[in-house]
């Protein structure tokens, strides 16, 4: 059985070792998730993405708890635990409704693709 006071003391004591993995790991596996459902890649690659990108906001959100469970209350946790339901969130997201979500990111692509073009026409 998991020893709760342990667990806390570790996340605790590593705490800038342990959001310096996290930050980056759900932002980038998320992007992951969000590209693969965008290249409309098979469903059992996206559902890999969202199973690791899933655990790494899952761990963070946990990580987040064990400083409220002691009392921190510091933008710094908020900020951590925001990014980490968002980025559970799109995961969901791309599982539950990923046509939706396609949709979504080829009309930012298309809008993104629109203002390089303008802006080259200016420039000529």
């Amino acid at each position: 059985m998991i020893d709760f006071n342990t667990v806390t003391e570790f996340s605790h004591t590593y705490c800038i070792a342990i959001c310096a993995f996290l930050v980056p790991a759900n932002l980038l596996t998320t992007l992951q998730t969000a590209i693969l459902t965008g290249l409309n890649r098979p469903r059992m690659q996206v559902w890999a993405s969202v199973v690791v990108a899933s655990l790494w906001a899952t761990a963070m959100i946990f990580h987040v708890f064990t400083w409220f469970a002691i009392g921190v209350v510091m933008p710094p946790t908020y900020i951590l635990l925001v990014m980490a339901i968002t980025c559970l969130a799109i995961n969901i997201w791309a599982v539950g409704h990923p046509a939706s979500m396609m949709q979504l990111i080829g009309v930012a692509v298309s809008a993104f693709r629109g203002g390089f073009t303008k802006k080259k026409d200016l420039a000529i």
